[in-house]
């Protein structure tokens, strides 16, 4: 910050092109030598102006308006000068003269920090996620001209109320079918990725206090679908000629002992399956999602899946080892899978993962530690979403226990009686 510089603001004319006997005036910032100009966008006749006073001369109410016009812009210079010294930032005409227009970080809009956001976060964040913060925006945009008759807004002028009445929006927001669109858990992951570009905002000093300090995201908790043992294997036992919904049975079958996402099975190929360290066949790739590696030992019910497929896979090199359609396709036929196999959940490709994770795993007696790494998870707290403990495995847990208290106390018994 500086303290020993100097400062002084004048105004000044200079005659106009367009009229010969007017002049346009000017108001010049000087910080230590440096000048800055800024045209005022008004004229006065030569015999009006007052050079030694920088002033218009007389009390016409043309010039009066004039005067108190030109002691306002010299007051919000003298404004941002100090705004500049308050905030610890470098003093430079420049710099007061982007204050006074408006031009500084300190007026930067909403969209700016949009575009920002996107412009940097683009080779950051994968495609999949930045088509979420597409539809955040769309949805800020329709708000903004909806119900606030704007196309954009100054960070300043962000503050709770504006995120409460964002909430609103979106909670009512209904679609060309008059139903509402969001879920509260939609609603919540809005509001998630806004935060996280107001946050940006924030780090950036674009914005002084965040609108989000006082919000609370609350979001609904569910039980994530799976399928049960015997689910499962009315789904391997299931055997169609239609090709279509074979191999997309086929798909779902290999990420259910995988653990596999949608876009990680169909980015597989034959370059990806090793020899691990116990010499059988394991699966070295990274998560598309998190960029995580993972290294999965490929389980019996998998091996045979891709020794189906094999061949085809292996006459084009880099090739993707099972053929899957796209994951709305994909989703579309695994409903139509479930009625055949009788069972009433809404199946879709992800919930071969949440039935890797409880049924093939953790039921199974499978540590946590060790799914949350076959599930390429960074943070233990994310394979608790999946890892509910199903009644087959409390049930075992505790004949497990009785019988170890049985043993205890035969123990104890044999001691007293020897």
């Amino acid at each position: 910050m500086q303290t020993n510089s100097t400062f002084s603001i004048i105004f000044y004319t200079r005659k106009s092109r367009s009229t010969a006997n007017e002049l346009s005036i000017y108001v010049r910032i000087t910080v230590s030598g440096q000048r800055s100009e800024i045209s005022l966008k008004r004229t006065i006749l030569f015999k009006e102006w007052d050079s030694s006073k920088n002033r218009g001369r007389g009390s016409t109410y043309k010039i009066r308006v004039l005067n108190a016009y030109l002691d306002q812009v010299y007051s919000q210079l003298l404004d941002c000068h100090k705004q500049l010294l308050e905030e610890s930032k470098m003093i430079t005409a420049n710099a007061i003269k982007a204050r006074y227009l408006g031009e500084d970080d300190n007026h930067k809009t909403l969209k700016e920090l949009i575009a920002y956001h996107n412009t940097n976060m683009v080779t950051v964040l994968k495609h999949g996620t930045m088509k979420n913060y597409a539809t955040t925006e769309k949805y800020l945009e329709k708000f903004l001209n909806h119900k606030l008759n704007t196309n954009d807004i100054h960070l300043k002028q962000l503050n709770y109320r504006f995120i409460i009445d964002f909430e609103q929006y979106l909670r009512h927001y209904k679609n060309n079918k008059k139903k509402l669109s969001l879920s509260n858990n939609g609603v919540m992951k809005h509001l998630e990725r806004f935060k996280k570009m107001i946050n940006l905002a924030v780090k950036l000093e674009w914005i002084l206090k965040n609108p989000f300090a006082q919000f609370q995201m609350k979001f609904d908790k569910y039980d994530r679908a799976y399928l049960t043992d015997r689910e499962l294997e009315q789904i391997e036992n299931t055997y169609y000629n239609n090709f279509r919904l074979e191999r997309i049975k086929d798909c779902f079958i290999f990420s259910c002992y995988t653990g596999l996402s949608y876009v990680d099975v169909k980015e597989l190929t034959l370059n990806q399956i090793t020899i691990g360290i116990d010499a059988t066949h394991w699966i070295f790739t990274k998560r598309e999602k998190t960029n995580e590696r993972v290294k999965i030992p490929i389980l019996p019910q998998a091996m045979a899946i891709i020794d189906k497929y094999r061949d085809a896979s292996e006459k084009k090199e880099n090739s993707p080892l099972l053929p899957l359609c796209s994951n709305q396709k994909a989703n579309s036929y695994l409903k139509e899978i479930a009625k055949d196999c009788g069972i009433h959940k809404n199946i879709t490709f992800h919930v071969a993962r949440h039935t890797f994770a409880t049924t093939v795993m953790l039921s199974n007696g499978v540590p946590i530690e060790t799914v949350s790494k076959l599930l390429g998870h960074t943070k233990l707290s994310t394979t608790q979403l999946y890892a509910r403990v199903v009644e087959t495995k409390i049930s075992e847990d505790i004949q497990n226990l009785l019988i170890r208290f049985e043993t205890k106390k035969k123990n104890a018994i044999e001691v007293l009686e020897g």
